[in-house]
Parts: C-alpha cells; structure tokens; sequence
C-alpha cells in the first residue's frame, strides 16, 4: 500500500470516527455524559493521546534519519564510483572493459530508480541492472606487471567491495516499511482519540470543520512518515544528482 492511499486510509478512519463519536453522543443517556464521567474519559485519552504524540513525533524524527542516512550513503556510493573509475584508469588500458561495464551500472541504476534515462547512444543492454559483479571479475583476471598495477587491483577490489555492500544493504532494506501490526494499532489509537473528540463536542459546522482539519493533519504526518521511510519510493524521494554527477565523470581520464 503506498502512502498516499495508507494517508488517506487513516484521514477517512480519524474523521469517520470523530463523526460517529458525535452520532452515538446524541443516543447515549444522560447519565453517561455528566461531569464525573466526562472526567474519567478525558483522563484515560489523556494517556493514549500522550503516547500517540509520542510515537508520532518519534516515528517522523526516525523516518527523517533513515532518508538523510540513505541519501548520505547514495552520495557515498557516486564518490566510490568515480573514484573506482579513476583507479582503473591508472592501471592503464587493461581495464577499458570493466570502466565500460561500470558506466552501464551507472545508466541502469538511473533507469531502475528514477525512470528513463536518456544518454543517448547506449549498450542495448544497459537498462538491466548487471551489478557490480562483472567488474569485479575483470578485476580478479588482470595480471599486474608491476608493484604500482597491484596496489592500483587491490584497492579497486577493495573499493568495488564496498559498492558491493552497499548495493546488498540497499536491496534488503529498500522494501521494508512500518509493521502492519503496529500501524493498526497506531491507527486504533488515534481513531479512538476523535471519536471522544466527537463525543464532547457540539454538531455545528466550526466543530466539523477543526476535526476535518485535524484529521487531515494526522494522515499528513502518517504520509511523512511512510514516505520517508522508503527513501527511493512514493512522492518523496532522493535526488539522483549525485549519479548523474558520478557519470559525467566516468571515462574522462
């Protein structure tokens, strides 16, 4: 479920809720609403709007720390990339292959996160994602002559390994999201909240209108933080600046 439709789920629940709240306010006994009863159900929302605050606020200032995290490490992986392609230019003509292979890492990536990439003229190929395997064994098969070739081979394996782990982190976290569990219980939290709203407030339209407003402020931060979670999902999502930089680099020198 993307979090566009997750927002408007909850948006439709929290202000369905606040609705029937002041629907079953007008059926209840008067003895259910007096003062002492008013009381005990302000205090026990009191403590589920508390901890509903809490979780809100801590789940935004998480969802935050992992797109700034995941944009960091994208960054990351372009200076790699170009640095990779400048030590395996220095090796010498040996490695033209494996530059080329990694260009068409480049483009492909591009292709898959962010859509099409026009390059221009381009390997037929270069939309299926190779991964950063193929270089690596170009890598492992060269033979160097000198001490300068094998300090330049191990340290383009070293620094292909950590594309390598990067890619790998990224592909079995790039899927993940919110537990369905707890975004049900959030939810019921919250649901519970507007419909005492509901209960203690008068049917006029002002009142309709705050907990329309509300209630779309709370679906507003749940899209926040689903969207922010999957930093290369939904509506927003990480630049690809700092590829397109990485391949304006590759295969200048």
């Amino acid at each position: 479920m993307t979090s566009v439709v997750l927002s408007v789920v909850i948006f439709v629940c929290l202000f369905g809720a606040a609705l029937l709240g002041m629907l079953l306010r007008t059926h209840l006994p008067d003895e259910h609403l007096t003062a002492e009863s008013r009381d005990v159900i302000k205090l026990a929302t009191a403590v589920v709007g508390t901890l509903s605050a809490l979780v809100l606020g801590l789940l935004i200032a998480s969802a935050k720390s992992d797109y700034d995290g995941a944009e960091l490490d994208l960054r990351a992986s372009a200076g790699h990339l170009v640095l990779l392609d400048r030590v395996m230019a220095q090796y010498g003509p040996e490695t033209q292959e494996a530059r080329t292979r990694l260009k068409q890492l480049v483009i492909a990536r591009l292709d898959q996160r962010w859509g099409d990439f026009d390059i221009g003229a381009r390997a037929d190929n270069s939309r299926v994602d190779p991964g950063i395997e193929p270089v690596q064994e170009i890598l492992r098969s060269l033979t160097p002559k000198t001490d300068a070739q094998h300090w330049l081979q191990t340290r383009a394996l070293d620094v292909s390994g950590k594309l390598a782990e990067a890619h790998w982190l990224l592909v079995e976290t790039g899927e993940e999201g919110l537990p369905w569990p707890f975004l049900i219980v959030m939810a019921f939290w919250l649901a519970v909240l507007f419909a005492t709203f509901g209960l203690f407030a008068p049917g006029n339209s002002t009142v309709v209108l705050v907990l329309l407003v509300c209630s779309l402020s709370v679906a507003g931060a749940v899209f926040l933080i689903v969207d922010l979670a999957n930093p290369y999902l939904g509506l927003i999502y990480i630049s690809d600046a700092p590829l397109r930089d990485a391949l304006e680099e590759l295969g200048r020198s």
